[in-house]
């Protein structure tokens, strides 16, 4: 384990000094003049301001080759041309930004790299976010998700801004539906293209089993007791070897009355019209006959 680095304290004369000193020029000014003037060693002008040596070799060099006034770095660092943005791609992520807060740098980057052909860096997407002010939107490019009437245009939103650089968790937020509804959508496009957008059924695409004439023969067989129901029958039938499933045999059995009327239940007999009740009352609280009134 290293040992903690001492702090070094600087000399009683220069915290008075120091203490007098208003102007940032006039404290290295004041740092360097030993050095300059008197010929003091550096590491010993050092210890007595708690200074590092390099920061006094730097003002001390800058100090010989410019003046004084040149010890003074900028308040903000000059922007190399590599690092500057053109007004359109500026002005293009900051309308981004403003429509979709939650708009990360590196996806402004990424967006920036497939509209202009030039990927900036993050500090440069902050600074120009930064020093420039975001625009008043009054509309969006695209509304709200389910908001859009007609559903090939709600998924060619999706993939226009898949191909602008959007990420999909950003299309999600921005466009109000969930990452799977854009990773469907993505899907359709990929595997069918542009028939891949249009509205179809979500209903399987599973054909009915057609069954064999054998089938149905021992159905309409076993059919003719009328004790046997769809799930007595697909027991029967599972006795004999032939498994079909309960509905499947209640089908069958509708399909057989239908076709053969020697299947179908016997009609019921006519209702009779209701005759009179032999000891009804001629008159009310009369007791029934055989017994004595109260």
């Amino acid at each position: 384990m290293a040992a903690p680095q001492r702090t070094r304290e600087p000399s009683p004369a220069w915290q008075q000094l120091e203490m007098k000193l208003t102007c940032p020029k006039q404290h290295v000014y004041e740092l360097i003049r030993p050095v300059v003037l008197f010929d003091q060693p550096v590491a010993e002008r050092a210890a007595e301001t708690a200074t590092a040596e390099r920061t006094l070799y730097r003002h001390v060099q800058t100090f010989r080759q410019h003046g004084l006034g040149a010890t003074q770095r900028p308040a903000t660092a000059p922007i190399r041309a590599a690092a500057r943005l053109p007004a359109e791609a500026i002005a293009y992520l900051l309308a981004i930004k403003a429509e979709y807060p939650p708009m990360r740098h590196y996806e402004l980057a990424t967006i920036c790299l497939v509209r202009f052909g030039r990927r900036p860096s993050i500090k440069t997407v902050k600074r120009a976010l930064a020093t420039n002010s975001l625009p008043m939107l009054t509309t969006r490019r695209f509304p709200p998700y389910h908001t859009i009437p007609d559903i090939v245009e709600r998924r060619r939103a999706i993939l226009r801004l898949i191909t602008e650089g959007w990420t999909k968790k950003s299309i999600a937020g921005y466009l109000g539906i969930s990452r799977k509804t854009v990773h469907g959508v993505l899907k359709r496009w990929d595997t069918e293209g542009l028939a891949g957008l249009k509205r179809r059924s979500s209903a399987p695409h599973r054909h009915g089993r057609r069954l064999a004439s054998m089938v149905q023969h021992h159905v309409r067989r076993l059919q003719r007791n009328p004790l046997l129901g769809a799930w007595r029958l697909h027991a029967a039938l599972r006795r004999e070897g032939i498994h079909v499933s309960p509905r499947t045999c209640g089908r069958l059995m509708a399909i057989n009355r239908e076709v053969f009327p020697e299947l179908r239940p016997p009609e019921p007999p006519p209702k009779k019209d209701p005759q009179p009740m032999p000891f009804a009352a001629q008159y009310r609280h009369q007791s029934p006959r055989g017994y004595p009134d109260d």
